[in-house]
């Protein structure tokens, strides 16, 4: 082989799926794979000025600048990013997604001064809810799911994690998991499944709430962990819904049947929920607006993932949201979710950053942590997805955005320019004049 041979056989370039390019910032959120970020590593987002990378059989393969992977790798498709940002896709941490109806006259009486709780108590919320989705069938359900994720995946949400618990009787938390389960098969997104039929008492055991434990306990988590269709147990420990005791039954029989522990903890009062969850060793206690401090440095001793959710402390119109310094003080690691569900209609991740950083006033690079890496963790798929690294998922968002800051800035408008999920662009607002358009099969 003669000089010129070789000098062709050095400079041969690998083929790749798909090029990225020319990205004003590229956000890798690098590291953060083996647990989540905390503290003042939640500001470190890993930014390559003029970055690029390149995705082949739906994984990233490389990751730096333009110049350095553009002579290693060639693609026919490429998306040149030049101007935008390019960061992970969102993982929303925390959703109630299977649901039939709507409840904006129920809106309408927050407004005018009623509670969360005045309304459930008076059979409303949860419990309207739960009547509308019993009536509902798989194939109604299924339609309106596909609709929110159509909606989330054009928000830039890559990932989304679905609680059951509008259902309260065994065939119906049944039926709304199976429609997650469905979901996530037919979906370009992909759908974590969480069982949460301990949501609300439902009516018929309004006199007896220690009979609906039981029902929980001895019937639906099994049948839930035999049919696999959950991989986390989910209960609302809350003054009024299910107390500390009941909730540790609750988790307890959901752990020995191999379902992870979360917990709705001191949404509404401080109960312990923060404590109950470090103590049990949960995966996430999701809320925490009244949690004691003891309670917050036992879940960063214990490595509890705090999944906040300001659009539902928003929708609640008390005026208090968690306290997100305080945590990040402490050293717990904090995710986001939009608890999207009939009393938080919000299915854009953009403005739950957006809120984070006005109403809980964490740096935009906090908040993107909080979006992609630690909503990761909370949810079991840090190895997969929530940063840009070899070897992981290929899930980006390419903002219209000149850096990452715009998020939490500009907001009330999607700047999502494409998505790519598992290697495939899936969203392309520049395909279409009139808007976002989708592209998976």
């Amino acid at each position: 082989m003669n000089a010129a041979q070789k000098r062709g056989k050095r400079s041969a370039k690998e083929n790749a799926d798909l090029l990225i390019v020319n990205a004003n910032e590229l956000v890798t959120v690098e590291g953060g794979s083996q647990k989540p970020r905390t503290g003042a590593q939640m500001r470190e987002l890993g930014i390559i000025r003029n970055g690029s990378l390149a995705v082949k059989d739906g994984k990233i393969v490389a990751v730096g600048k333009t110049a350095e992977v553009t002579k290693v790798f060639k693609a026919e498709n490429i998306i040149n990013a030049n101007g935008k940002t390019v960061l992970p896709g969102f993982v929303d941490a925390h959703t109630h997604l299977v649901f039939a109806g709507s409840r904006e006259d129920e809106f309408q009486m927050r407004v005018e001064g009623a509670s969360y709780m005045e309304i459930l108590g008076a059979g409303g919320g949860i419990l309207r809810t739960v009547r509308e989705t019993r009536k509902a069938s798989v194939e109604k359900l299924g339609d309106l799911t596909i609709e929110r994720l159509d909606v989330m995946l054009e928000h830039g949400t890559t990932t989304v994690e679905a609680k059951s618990g509008y259902g309260l009787t065994t065939k119906d938390e049944l039926k709304i998991l199976e429609v997650v389960q469905r979901a996530n098969q037919l979906h370009a997104m992909d759908v974590v499944p969480t069982f949460l039929g301990a949501h609300a008492i439902p009516l018929e055991y309004q006199g007896s709430p220690l009979g609906y434990v039981g029902l929980v306990v001895d019937e639906m988590i099994p049948k839930v962990a035999e049919k696999g269709l959950a991989e986390f147990c989910d209960v609302f420990c809350e003054k009024g819904v299910f107390g500390l005791e009941q909730t540790r039954r609750i988790l307890s029989a959901g752990k020995n049947f191999g379902l992870k522990p979360k917990v709705h903890a001191d949404e509404m009062s401080q109960l312990g929920g923060a404590e109950l969850a470090a103590d049990f060793g949960a995966v996430s206690a999701d809320h925490l607006l009244f949690s004691s401090d003891e309670g917050l440095r036992a879940m960063a001793d214990k490595g509890v993932v705090a999944v906040l959710l300001p659009a539902a402390a928003f929708c609640l119109m008390n005026g208090r949201f968690a306290d997100a310094r305080v945590m990040i003080n402490f050293g717990v690691p904090v995710a986001l979710g939009t608890d999207y569900s009939p009393s938080c209609m919000v299915e854009n991740m953009q403005l739950v950053i957006a809120f984070t950083c006005h109403f809980m006033r964490l740096a935009p690079a906090e908040a993107i942590t909080a979006a992609t890496i630690n909503a990761a963790h909370a949810l079991g798929r840090a190895n997969d997805v929530g940063s840009l690294e070899v070897g992981k998922r290929a899930d980006v968002v390419v903002l219209d955005a000149p850096n990452h800051k715009f998020l939490g800035y500009h907001f009330g408008v999607n700047l999502v320019d494409k998505v790519v999920k598992n290697g495939r662009i899936v969203v392309d607002k520049e395909a279409s004049p009139s808007g976002i358009v989708h592209l998976e099969e």
